[in-house]
């Protein structure tokens, strides 16, 4: 849950000083992610740790076929199941689908936990319920903005904002070109970790995504890894205008360590994120199973981990698979934090 006495900030008011140090979380196996999301969007179901011994007291989850079921590409809802036969030859139609309550959904602001939900409230390929405050999620315009290689060199316009994580050669830079239509806006390469700064695209003139240098890559310098922590993570702690992180995960191979543990940190120090699966359109011979298969694993293993599940959605930056799902949930955390900001100002 929330912390009590948690009261956002708009970006036109008075922000108190930061505290100096973090409140440690309790450890398991791996230490439970504190928040799913970042304080100011308070009606969010954020998950604190608290030890959880007995499986049986975590929500049921969905399978990974249930909550995905055979959405296209192209994010079109899953077709309806085809008529049954009747009896004597004829021609039944199929149950309609009514709203139902499922514990494996993330309910964003604006929508209660135990409201019932119809399955076209759900974003395909994803587990994610759209809420009243998802809107025009359109990208009509984007520009490269700035690099910056120290968190205070960022822009203080204060503009919203949603940051890309992932390991090294996860596909961000794919993943950002994918979401603004633009080819060579973020640099992708074959070689991991090309990206070394803290890339900021405006988008629509009035938000921010912005692409960090990925985790992980054991090739790189002790320098370039030390800068990682320097001023990646500094950018995580100081950064007002932060809605959310997306941190992405390579669904082409089985779950890895080093993902569950940022995502660790990211909840030990209250930043909020969403799992996105990239890749989801093949998968790599001789390591691993189907995307399907390393997704439903990676799911399994941080189940212990969440009393309640986090946001997640499958994406291609081939096919365009979750492209236009991914940008109308950012758009509802976003405009949820554009109206709590007007609030508070």
């Amino acid at each position: 849950m929330l912390a009590s006495g948690v009261r956002y900030h708009g970006k036109r008011s008075r922000r108190p000083p930061r505290a100096t140090t973090r409140a440690a979380a309790p450890i398991r196996r791996f230490p439970a992610v504190a928040m799913l999301l970042r304080p100011r969007l308070s009606l969010l179901r954020a998950v604190a740790p608290h030890p959880v011994s007995p499986r049986a007291s975590l929500p049921v989850r969905r399978t990974l076929s249930a909550a995905v079921g055979t959405a296209s590409a192209g994010d079109a809802a899953p077709p309806a199941p085809a008529p049954r036969a009747g009896p004597k030859g004829g021609r039944r139609s199929a149950p309609p689908r009514g709203p139902s309550v499922n514990p494996a959904l993330f309910f964003p602001p604006g929508v209660e936990r135990d409201a019932a939900v119809a399955a076209e409230m759900v974003i395909p390929a994803s587990n994610i319920v759209v809420g009243p405050y998802a809107g025009d999620s359109r990208v009509k315009e984007a520009e490269f903005v700035k690099s910056s290689a120290r968190a205070r060199d960022c822009p203080k316009d204060d503009r919203p904002e949603f940051a890309v994580l992932g390991r090294s050669n996860v596909g961000k830079s794919s993943l950002i070109n994918a979401l603004i239509r633009r080819k060579e806006a973020a640099l992708t390469s074959k070689k991991p970790g090309k990206t070394q700064t803290i890339n900021h695209f405006l988008v629509n003139k009035s938000w921010y995504l912005v692409d960090l240098p990925g985790y992980g890559f054991a090739a790189a310098s002790q320098s370039a890894q030390t800068d990682w922590s320097s001023f990646t993570k500094g950018y995580f702690l100081n950064r007002d205008t932060l809605v959310g992180v997306l941190l992405l995960v390579d669904a082409s191979i089985p779950p890895q360590k080093i993902d569950l543990d940022c995502a660790n940190w990211l909840g030990r120090n209250n930043i909020g994120l969403t799992f996105v699966f990239t890749k989801c359109d093949k998968s790599k011979k001789g390591k691993g199973g189907r995307p399907e298969e390393n997704i439903k694993e990676f799911q399994e293993t941080i189940s212990s981990l969440y009393p309640e599940p986090p946001p997640w959605i499958m994406t291609s930056s081939v096919t365009g698979l979750g492209r236009d799902g991914l940008l109308l949930h950012m758009s509802q955390l976003r405009n949820y934090w554009d109206n709590e900001a007007t609030i508070s100002s």
